[in-house]
């Protein structure tokens, strides 16, 4: 939960802050196999691939096993939909709250699209969608504030912009380097209580999402910002 800031009309709403509501969520794990079978199927059909090059192994849209792969992401993707769904519904309906306004954010997914006269699988692995007046979501950290933006839909990035500000370092090194009391004091800093997370989330191991936003400022257009005040990740 944390604090939404428009500064203009935006949403259907005025200008001003209000309580919001951010959640992260894929297919709780589902996704991944479904990517480690089909994986599996198409490296066994290209095995002309040398070893090194296994996992560039493709399933063609026309054969029968890509076709059922994309319909098995298809419905990862409605599954992973309906998670945020009903962790909304859940929280909401405890603070006995209504929605004003709602954002949704696809991101690590895979599209059809047309660009340029040619009909393409776009696959947006650590990007979303930011078509002309597409609404989404840029996150930046625990204590950092995401970005509510609009796409201006530039055809040099494929209608698309990064989905958050990215790590600078592994989750593994976060780990090794920061300790509870380092993250402590930057939480604080920011007036942000943490209910769990694990270290390898630490603020210190995301870029600077103002710079990121910064350097995407052709790709999508900035309505509001989501200042986060009370997390909650998975546990350590």
């Amino acid at each position: 939960f944390g604090i939404l800031r428009l500064e203009n009309p935006e949403l259907g709403l005025d200008a001003g802050e209000y309580l919001g509501l951010l959640s992260h969520s894929g297919s709780r794990g589902t996704g991944g196999e479904v990517a480690t079978y089909y994986s599996r199927q198409a490296r066994e059909m290209h095995p002309e691939l040398p070893r090194e090059l296994g996992h560039l192994a493709w399933l063609d849209m026309d054969h029968p096993l890509g076709q059922e792969y994309w319909m098995a992401m298809e419905l990862m993707g409605r599954y992973s939909k309906a998670n945020h769904e009903l962790i909304h519904a859940h929280l909401l309906g405890n603070l006995g709250v209504s929605v004003l306004a709602c954002v949704e954010n696809h991101h690590n997914f895979a599209w059809k699209e047309e660009h340029r006269g040619r009909r393409l699988i776009v696959h947006r692995k650590g990007a979303t969608p930011a078509a002309k007046d597409i609404l989404g979501v840029i996150p930046g950290s625990m204590t950092s504030p995401a970005y509510i933006v609009r796409g201006l839909g530039n055809p040099l990035s494929l209608n698309s912009a990064s989905h958050g500000a990215g790590r600078c370092m592994s989750r593994k090194e976060a780990k090794r380097i920061f300790s509870w009391p380092d993250i402590q004091k930057v939480l604080d800093r920011h007036g942000v209580v943490l209910i769990s997370a694990g270290r390898d989330e630490s603020p210190m191991a995301y870029k600077n999402i103002h710079s990121v936003m910064e350097d995407q400022k052709e790709l999508v257009r900035t309505i509001g910002l989501f200042y986060p005040k009370l997390v909650k990740m998975a546990e350590e």
